[in-house]
């Protein structure tokens, strides 16, 4: 028998009779859930899929798993552009997609408690019933899962003025690598008990534990939004307008940026007819990396800025696609300081995904010069591993690696994500 083999009977075996239930290993299903939505990261073929329904089997799952040592990759809606859901080989994913009720909603205290399955738009549109807001808004919302937006630390267009997915977690379940089940935060107003695991857990993209149960804070719904629309000779003329802004105090849900490539894609993709139709601009925005992909195969970078530094990082992406003669979009949250240049390239020619490569670098390293970070909200997943000591000091390296140790001494979680 081949080693994948034996791995899934010992496997099948541990789990006992709730392997039936949960197992999944038919060759071409399997291979569905290899990868997530990046470019440029390694992933691996994993022997089974195990798609629990219950903290109780999760936990189940990472027992038999720790006590194998198999390596586990957890798996939200497979949304995520960073490459931290990416199987490995001799692994196993697993995959949250079945535990995706939502357990409460508390309109008094503003709470609301759902599994990590719960698909972000859904949660946000059952809240809105009862005149309340979940502000967190990827531009993946309509699929991306609450358990990956924990994990991966998800931001969003409204994140200017309200902040990102961890200003909103309260409280978590989490089983840990051992099948030990912990359970972190309070439903309180206010909590200061002890070290903050839910703030180390927010953003730990599945290397500390499994995440199985979310309570996220809540706030009145808003009244109806006003959109302002205004075009620029230049994308720096653009930039300065957003740090204008941003020194006038004025408090806005958004302040988005989308460049001419990305704004002329768009419309081509949608027909929207975006000069005159401002109140689609959302939407617009939600469809750039849809509409940007029709270009050609692509890279998307992830980094943020102190918004005094916008129009730098603007002006070094253009520096960037004049020198190595690619087409580089610029969209994203320019109201934080957070951009996402996708950079268009050929797949099918070597020079032009040498050229991607050293794009990708240089952007991401002009952020750094900027005194920004590699990641402000997709994660550093396998796509910035090499990235992140770079951007750490060394005490700071060494420490995370150490409480990484501690929560998985076997090292089974998430293998070659983050460090």
């Amino acid at each position: 028998m081949t080693a994948a083999v034996d791995r899934r009977t010992d496997l099948m075996r541990a789990l006992g009779g709730l392997a039936g239930d949960i197992v999944i290993d038919d060759p071409g299903i399997v291979a569905a859930y290899r990868r997530d939505e990046s470019r440029f990261t390694e992933a691996g073929m994993p022997f089974a899929v195990l798609t629990p329904r219950s903290t109780d089997e999760v936990a189940a799952c990472l027992r038999a798993c720790h006590e194998l040592r198999v390596p586990v990759v957890t798996r939200g809606a497979g949304s995520g552009l960073s490459g931290g859901a990416n199987a490995v080989s001799d692994g196993v994913v697993l995959s949250l997609h079945r535990m995706n009720a939502i357990l409460a909603i508390d309109p008094v205290e503003r709470l609301a408690v759902a599994q990590p399955g719960v698909v972000t738009g859904e949660l946000r549109a059952a809240v809105a019933a009862q005149g309340l807001l979940y502000p967190p808004d990827p531009g993946s919302v309509a699929f991306c899962t609450l358990g990956g937006n924990v994990a991966t630390g998800a931001g969003g267009m409204c994140c200017v003025k309200y902040g990102v997915t961890g200003d909103f977690v309260e409280a978590l379940e989490v089983v840990l690598a051992d099948g030990r089940v912990l359970r972190t935060g309070t439903r309180t107003v206010k909590g200061v008990a002890g070290y903050d695991l839910t703030g180390l857990l927010v953003g730990s993209e599945g290397t500390l534990g499994v995440i199985t149960e979310i309570t996220v804070r809540l706030v009145p719904a808003p009244g109806p939004a006003a959109t302002l629309v205004a075009s620029f000779a230049d994308l720096a003329a653009a930039g300065s307008a957003v740090a204008a802004i941003t020194a006038a105090g004025v408090s806005c849900s958004a302040v988005e940026i989308l460049d001419r490539t990305t704004l002329r894609a768009v419309d081509a993709h949608a027909k929207m007819g975006l000069g005159e139709a401002a109140a689609m601009l959302l939407e617009a925005r939600r469809l750039a990396l849809p509409a940007l992909e029709r270009l050609g195969d692509w890279l998307l970078d992830d980094v943020c800025v102190p918004r005094a530094e916008v129009v730098a990082l603007i002006e070094a992406v253009e520096r960037v696609a004049a020198e190595t003669g690619l087409t580089i979009g610029v969209f994203g949250h320019a109201g934080d300081g957070n951009l996402h240049p996708p950079i268009i390239f050929d797949r099918g020619d070597a020079d032009s995904v040498a050229a991607a490569t050293a794009a990708f670098d240089a952007v991401t390293a002009a952020a750094l010069a900027l005194g920004g970070t590699i990641t402000g909200e997709h994660g550093v997943g396998r796509l910035k591993a090499t990235w992140l000591t770079r951007e750490l000091d060394p005490v700071n390296a060494s420490i995370q690696r150490e409480l990484r140790r501690t929560f998985d001494p076997r090292a089974i979680l998430n293998p070659g994500v983050v460090l």
